[in-house]
């Protein structure tokens, strides 16, 4: 069973690398070219750093949980 995953994964990492190599990024040229690429990014990065404090925010509440049932 193993080896149908790791074949299975195998397949769709390589098949990922060959279909990006041949697209290019227009949009990511035209962010950039209208300097709108900043904007993307600072979103991303508020994203990235709410789920982050959320997770341990709710790391706390779930050690706090398990402290107070013992």
């Amino acid at each position: 069973m193993n080896k149908y995953i790791y074949t299975f994964l195998m397949a769709q990492l390589t098949f990922g690398q060959a279909v990006s190599q041949q697209v290019e990024p227009e949009m990511a040229d035209a962010f950039r070219a209208e300097g709108k690429i900043y904007v993307v990014v600072v979103v991303c990065l508020i994203v990235l750093f709410g789920l982050i404090g959320y997770l341990t925010y709710l790391d706390r509440r779930i050690k706090k949980l398990e402290d107070s049932s013992k």
